[in-house]
């Protein structure tokens, strides 16, 4: 499992340019069946993924693709979970 930060970076302001690119690169994420939830950072931070069946290299890549990330509007930091415990809801994160 895998939480990525997507922290706004030099390029924010170029945020609503990019926002119709950025939202179909997430429907992609959701419909690949990668992203789990996606939200906003707050207090307006920029944004943070839930990901999971993936491995690191395949989400970095995906991650690259993103036109945000490509054009610097936010920077990505991603954190590795091996979940060990789980609600009975999520147990399908410790596959």
């Amino acid at each position: 499992m895998y939480v990525v930060l997507l922290k706004f970076a030099e390029n924010k302001a170029r945020a609503g340019e990019l926002m119709d690119g950025h939202k179909a690169w997430i429907r992609d994420g959701f419909e690949d069946g990668i992203f789990l939830a996606v939200g906003s950072l707050q207090p307006n931070a920029g944004g943070g993924i839930l990901a999971h069946n993936t491995t690191r290299e395949a989400l970095e890549a995906r991650i690259k693709a993103d036109p945000f990330v490509a054009e610097r509007v936010v920077v990505a930091d991603v954190l590795e979970i091996t979940p060990a415990m789980t609600d009975p809801r999520l147990d399908f994160l410790k596959a």
